[in-house]
């Protein structure tokens, strides 16, 4: 089949796009950023991520499933959760006149229309778009992902190479449950190739209080420090004094709220398979090794 991918040269993108290629399907891509390292020798078509509703149905004419990874983590400048909810609409909008037959969502666990928080509100509404949509479609809702590319383990590991402790924020027992982004990335390919509407969350085998984390990555990097728990606003404030540093939005408060409202753990049953501390073994040598800034990957 001829199938789209928002952002194969990004994260989650790229790994769905190499199970694609692998099945022997022809793969293009959707991406605002095409001066990036192609890391498919040239067997992806890249058109620009603008969101032109007339010009995104051209580039997708032909395609029969299209798979869509985009999303902002947080507001910066123009680029605002509300307006990244208007952007997917005109992609979905653009894949109908297209004539696309199914489409994959990459959404978040717990999603709601009436959250607070902008980030679940916000897919929430994506969500619903698709749904609505009249196209076939398949839903999968992961919580945090880690992977080689990945900004939370890999920065939790940075801090704990350079500090003497870990600042937590508050007691640090609200849990989590990460999934390998490869393992979402075969559950991706898995249900698009499916017929049926769905929705699954995407979730791995293991959930973790936050000190529980961070005292695995610690160990497993051979860098067990002390956590030292904060108050949520002095954690904060300690995390906006590292931003200045690193130039990056190391944390919000929105990201805060999330995680100690336990939406990033799922009620289900577990559909990824790698368990953190064998991926965390196997790469010990690298993860925390360099700092992954968000503004550098999406906005500088």
């Amino acid at each position: 089949m001829k199938i789209a991918v928002t952002g194969a040269f990004s994260y989650s993108g790229k790994y769905i796009t190499h199970r694609l290629l692998a099945q022997g399907h022809e793969v293009i891509t959707l991406t605002g950023h095409p001066d990036r390292p192609d890391p498919f020798q040239g067997k992806v078509k890249a058109y620009p991520l603008e969101f032109d509703e007339a010009a995104l149905a051209r580039s997708l004419r032909g395609v029969e499933v299209f798979y869509n990874t985009y999303w902002i983590r947080f507001d910066r400048g123009d680029n605002t959760q509300p307006r990244a909810v208007a952007h997917t609409r005109t992609l979905v909008r653009a894949a109908q006149a297209a004539g696309v037959k199914r489409m994959v969502q990459i959404s978040i666990t717990n999603p709601s229309a009436d959250s607070h928080l902008p980030y679940f509100s916000g897919k929430a509404a994506n969500e619903a778009a698709v749904i609505e949509s009249g196209m076939g479609y398949a839903i999968l809702r992961p919580t945090v992902l880690f992977g080689k590319e990945d900004v939370l383990i890999n920065n939790i590991a940075w801090l704990l190479r350079r500090f003497p402790f870990f600042g937590q924020i508050g007691d640090g027992q609200y849990r989590l449950q990460p999934v390998y982004v490869d393992d979402l990335a075969a559950l991706a390919v898995e249900a698009g190739a499916q017929s049926e509407n769905l929705i699954w969350d995407a979730v791995g085998p293991d959930i973790f209080t936050f000190d529980e984390l961070v005292r695995l990555v610690g160990e497993s990097i051979g860098r067990p420090r002390p956590i030292l728990h904060l108050p949520p606003r002095l954690a904060l404030a300690a995390a906006r004094a590292i931003s200045l540093f690193v130039r990056d939005v190391v944390l919000t408060p929105e990201e805060v709220d999330g995680l100690m409202a336990g939406l990033l753990v799922s009620p289900d049953a577990p559909r990824g398979r790698t368990h953190l501390a064998d991926w965390l073994r196997e790469n010990r040598e690298t993860v925390g090794a360099r700092y992954a800034s968000e503004l550098a990957r999406h906005f500088r």
